[in-house]
């Protein structure tokens, strides 16, 4: 999330109540979780196994747990419970936005589209030109849909990542301050589910086609011309590149990649990053041929 008002390092510890090591005039550009960080980004760490990560990310404002040495060109902020003030943060600077109509007055909608009875467009969502919004579709605020999209009834663009801190008296939940971004082209059937980015981007690329019933999750980027077909649940962070095919109930771990071209047949799981060009099936996946050999040996052990 970019802010949209100047930040320093001191008034972000001001709103913290947290010490800090650095320039009190240091500039924060953004707030946002590791896996979307830039140059000008604040983000958060607070567990051993990802302080290296962090602390050479590309964040350059990092609040920490620990008392370490401060990178080069880089600025700390030390508190006792980071994940909680970086949630405090983002309350600040992206509050929840009411909204009492069906069509926001901020929302953007481009000529030609159509948007069916009992839709619901939030606050400042972009919809671009010739595009159809079926009935019971509700898009949530900030997201952006480009040219001659079509979306099916009952299909939810915008909720919040499911991304969750277990703490000693219940789940701690990240908030969100992402957003959807659907390219050219695209078309989402009925009753899907896209999340949005924790901090940044969940996009659909230009062409892509996904079925009903189907789960993407948050800050997952789709590339262009993919076909997904219905029950296909994506986890967070994953990378599909262009022209992938997931047949029938293909289930994605979080934070891999997809290369291009690949094919996954119906009812494969996913655990791990995968080359493109090629046919996989089976749960965990691997190439077709090899799987469908090993079925046919096991029919014939049990002969």
């Amino acid at each position: 999330m970019k802010l949209k008002e100047i930040l320093t390092l001191k008034q972000a510890s001001q709103i913290i109540n947290a010490e800090y090591e650095g320039d009190d005039n240091f500039i924060i550009s953004g707030i946002n979780e590791i896996h979307q960080v830039a140059k000008g980004d604040l983000t958060f760490v607070d567990h051993p196994k990802y302080y290296d990560k962090a602390l050479n990310s590309a964040a350059t404002a990092i609040i920490i747990n620990k008392k370490v040495k401060c990178p080069e060109h880089k600025v700390l902020i030390f508190s006792d419970d980071p994940f909680r003030d970086y949630n405090i943060l983002v309350r600040k600077f992206c509050s929840f936005e009411k909204c009492s109509k069906n069509i926001s007055d901020s929302a953007k909608i481009g000529e030609g589209t159509v948007i069916q009875p009992s839709a619901f467009v939030g606050n400042n969502v972009v919809i671009g030109k010739n595009c159809v919004i079926h009935s019971n579709v509700s898009i949530y605020d900030n997201t952006v849909i480009g040219n001659n999209v079509i979306i099916h009834a009952n299909t939810v663009l915008g909720a919040d990542a499911f991304y969750y801190k277990r703490r000693p008296e219940g789940y701690d939940k990240l908030l969100s301050c992402g957003r959807v971004v659907i390219k050219d082209n695209v078309e989402i059937g009925a009753n899907c589910t896209i999340d949005k980015g924790v901090s940044g981007d969940t996009t659909i690329g230009k062409g892509t086609k996904l079925d009903n019933l189907i789960q993407i999750g948050h800050d997952t980027v789709i590339g262009e011309n993919c076909l997904f077909a219905s029950q296909v649940g994506v986890a967070g962070c994953v990378k599909v590149e262009d022209d992938v095919i997931l047949w029938g109930q293909v289930g994605v771990q979080k934070d891999l990649t997809i290369g291009k071209g690949a094919i996954v047949l119906g009812q494969s799981g996913i655990p791990k990053s995968v080359e493109g060009h090629k046919v996989y099936f089976g749960s965990p996946i691997v190439e077709a041929r090899k799987k469908m050999k090993e079925l046919a040996y096991l029919k014939n052990l049990i002969k």
